[in-house]
C-alpha cells in the first residue's frame, strides 16, 4: 500500500494534522540547522579574530623588542604560539611544544584551520610570515566546541518538543477549523425525503464554509421544488390517467345494465372512442415531455424565418377561431431569421396560440407578432383578449398539470400540459418564454430566440 492511499483513508482531521506537523516540521529543521550553523560560523569567526588579535601582537612585539616576546605568555596570556626566524625557532611555549602543535605547520603558512592532537584535543591554528620570520599562534577550541555541543542539545530537545506541541495543536486546530462540516454532516444526516424543508446551519457566509453551506442549502432547495413537483405530477397524471378510464367505465356499465338500441350503443361506443381519444392524447403529450427531459430528442439547429413559420402555425389553426368568431392576425417584420429546430418550435407555438384562442372569448382578438429585438434576439409574441392571469398564478402556470381554473380547463379538454410544452420548445432552442399578464386585460406570451448569425 502506497503512502497516498495510506493517507486517504486517514480521515481530514488527521491528514490536516500530518500536514500541518510535516510542514512545521521542515520549518524547524531548517530553522535548527540554520542556527546551528550560524552559531558556528560566528564562534569560528571571532575565534578567527582572535588569532589574528594574538598574532598581530607578537608581530608587533617581535618588530619592536624580540626580548620582551618571552612576556607575552604570562602577561598577555597568549599560551599557545611559536615564532620561527628563518629555520631558526627564535620563542616556543610550553604549551605549543607539550601539545605538539608544530605538526599542524606546513612548509608555507596556510589560513587558519583546526586540527586535533594525538591526544585528542582539538586547537584553531593561524600563521603569519614576513621577511625571514614566521609567526603561529593556536587557541584550543574546546569552549566553542562546547557551546556547539551545548547548542545541539538544546535543539534535539526543543525540535521534538516543538513538533508534538505542533501536532497537538494542529489536531486541536484542525478540530476547531472542521467543526462546521461536522455540524453540517449532523444536520444532513437527518434530512430525508419528508424533510427536506430543514437546511444546513448557514455559518459565516464570508468564509469557504459557509459558502458551501449555502450551495448545499440551494441544492436541497432545487431537491425539494423537484421532489414537489414529482408529487404534484404524480397526483395530476393519475387523476388525468383516471379521469377518462372512470369515465369509460361508467358508460360500458350503463351500456351491459341496458338493453339498447344499434344507435344507442353507437353513441356508447363513440363516447367511450373520445375518451380513449383523450387517453392517447395525454399518453402521447407525456411520452414528448419525458423524452424531452431525458434528452433523448436533439433539436436540429438551423436558421428559420419566424414570420413564415408563425404563419404557418397561425394558418392551421385559423379554422379555431373563425369558430369562435375571433380575428387571429399576425404581425412580422421581415425577414426575421432565428437559429432553432422548426419543428420543436412550431409545435410550442401550436400550443401557445391554440391556448390564446381556447381562453379567448367570442369575437375576441388574438394577435400574433413577429419582430427584432436589438442587438441579437428574435421574438414570437402571442396576446389575446382574455381573461388575463392572476399575478398569484404567473410563477406557476408554466408547470405541468397546472390550470389556473382546473375546472373550466378540463371541460374545454386541455390537460394543463400546453404551456409546459412551450416553454420546453423555447428553451430546447437555446431562449426563453416569458409571460405579461394582469387580471381581465389578456395574457402575452413572449418566445425570445437569438438570432441566426449573419455569414
Amino acid at each position: 500500500m502506497t503512502a497516498t492511499s495510506t493517507m486517504n483513508r486517514l480521515n481530514i482531521r488527521v491528514r490536516l494534522t500530518l500536514w500541518h506537523a510535516g510542514v512545521l516540521a521542515l520549518i524547524i529543521l531548517a530553522f535548527s540547522v540554520g542556527v546551528f550553523c550560524l552559531v558556528s560560523v560566528g564562534l569560528y569567526r571571532d575565534l578567527d579574530r582572535s588569532l589574528g588579535r594574538d598574532l598581530a601582537a607578537i608581530e608587533k612585539v617581535y618588530r619592536a623588542e624580540p626580548a620582551e616576546l618571552n612576556e607575552l605568555e604570562s602577561e598577555i596570556g597568549i599560551d599557545y604560539f611559536e615564532v620561527l626566524q628563518e629555520t631558526r625557532v627564535l620563542l616556543r611555549t610550553s604549551g605549543w611544544a607539550r601539545e605538539g602543535l608544530g605538526h599542524a605547520l606546513g612548509a608555507t603558512p596556510a589560513p587558519p584551520r583546526s586540527w586535533t592532537t594525538a591526544a585528542g584535543s582539538t586547537f584553531r591554528v593561524a600563521e603569519a610570515a614576513g621577511s625571514g620570520f614566521r609567526i603561529a599562534v593556536a587557541v584550543n577550541e574546546e569552549p566553542v566546541t562546547r557551546s556547539l555541543v551545548v547548542l545541539a542539545a538544546m535543539l534535539a530537545i526543543g525540535v521534538p518538543c516543538a513538533l508534538a506541541l505542533a501536532i497537538a495543536g494542529g489536531y486541536v486546530l484542525a478540530g476547531r477549523m472542521l467543526a462546521p462540516i461536522s455540524a453540517m454532516t449532523a444536520r444532513a444526516r437527518q434530512i430525508t425525503a419528508e424533510s427536506l424543508n430543514e437546511r444546513l446551519p448557514p455559518g459565516n457566509p464570508a468564509d469557504e464554509f459557509g459558502q458551501l453551506s449555502a450551495v448545499i442549502n440551494q441544492a436541497l432547495a432545487r431537491v425539494q421544488r423537484s421532489f414537489e413537483q414529482l408529487r404534484r405530477f404524480t397526483a395530476d397524471a393519475s387523476h388525468e390517467l383516471r379521469t377518462p378510464l372512470t369515465a369509460m367505465r361508467s358508460v360500458g356499465e350503463v351500456a351491459m345494465q341496458s338493453s339498447l338500441d344499434p344507435a344507442d350503443y353507437r353513441e356508447v361506443i363513440g363516447s367511450m372512442l373520445e375518451e380513449v381519444e383523450r387517453l392517447t392524447r395525454l399518453v402521447e403529450t407525456l411520452l414528448a415531455l419525458t423524452r424531452a427531459d431525458s434528452g433523448a430528442i436533439k433539436p436540429a439547429r438551423e436558421s428559420v424565418d419566424l414570420a413564415a413559420l408563425a404563419a404557418g402555425v397561425a394558418s392551421q389553426l385559423a379554422v379555431l377561431s373563425e369558430e369562435k368568431g375571433q380575428h387571429l392576425r399576425l404581425v412580422a417584420d421581415a425577414p426575421v431569421d432565428a437559429t432553432c429546430d422548426p419543428t420543436i418550435l412550431s409545435q410550442g407555438l401550436v400550443n401557445l396560440i391554440h391556448n390564446a384562442i381556447k381562453f379567448t372569448p367570442i369575437a375576441g382578438d388574438v394577435c400574433v407578432t413577429v419582430r427584432k429585438i436589438l442587438p441579437a434576439e428574435a421574438v414570437i409574441e402571442v396576446q389575446d383578449s382574455g381573461p388575463g392571469i392572476p399575478e398569484r398564478h404567473q410563477s406557476y402556470v408554466f408547470d405541468r398539470f397546472y390550470r389556473v381554473d382546473s375546472g373550466r380547463s378540463r371541460d374545454a379538454g386541455g390537460f394543463g400540459l400546453g404551456l409546459a410544452i412551450a416553454r420546453w420548445a423555447a428553451e430546447a432552442n437555446g431562449g426563453r418564454i416569458e409571460l405579461e399578464s394582469a387580471e381581465g386585460q389578456g395574457s402575452l406570451f413572449r418566445i425570445v430566440l437569438p438570432l441566426a448569425s449573419v455569414p
